[in-house]
């Protein structure tokens, strides 16, 4: 497994959270720093990322001639930072750049699946779908409550469970 740094990490989990696997944009922090673009030349060098041609203009990393060039993650870059399907499966394959991509499942939306269940979810439950670390696991919940969800926490066997409440 290559050491990756945080700008490493962060960069590639940016790029797997897209359907196209793009690295472009970049996240605001990260835009137009030196750090930035030594990390992207790093990860092309350990073949977690690779240039491919593209026809979307905010994927596009630079242009040589008419050649539009963007930076994509690799399935070695998925597997350096486990990314998985929301099954526990790693993810095999980036969707090509096509307007037909099939979207992914990401843990995202995995943790939307389980708090949409009837019976909701602990964070315990949470945290077994997603890998995620606790603080992670209740800043994801705080940020479904700000794409405006509606999230009701009621008590399960001493535990905190957390529901989607559907509107009637």
């Amino acid at each position: 497994m290559p050491k990756l740094t945080d700008t490493h990490t962060l960069l590639l989990a940016h790029a797997a959270q897209r359907d196209s696997g793009s690295m472009f944009p970049l996240p605001e922090a990260l835009a137009g720093t030196a750090r930035t673009i030594k990390a992207i030349a790093a990860l092309l060098r350990q073949g977690l990322v690779a240039e491919q041609e593209t026809r979307v203009e905010a994927e596009i990393a630079r242009q040589d001639d008419d050649r539009r060039v963007g930076v994509f993650i690799t399935p070695a870059g998925l597997a350096a930072i486990n990314a998985n399907d929301g099954d526990g499966a790693a993810v095999s394959d980036v969707a090509s750049n096509t307007d037909a991509a099939p979207p992914r499942t990401t843990k995202v939306s995995a943790v939307v699946a389980l708090l949409e269940s009837d019976e909701g979810a602990t964070l315990p439950d949470l945290i077994a779908a997603t890998g995620w670390l606790p603080h992670t696991t209740r800043a994801a919940l705080t940020g479904l409550r700000k794409k405006g969800h509606a999230i009701e926490r009621t008590r399960r066997d001493e535990l905190t469970c957390y529901r989607i409440v559907r509107s009637a």
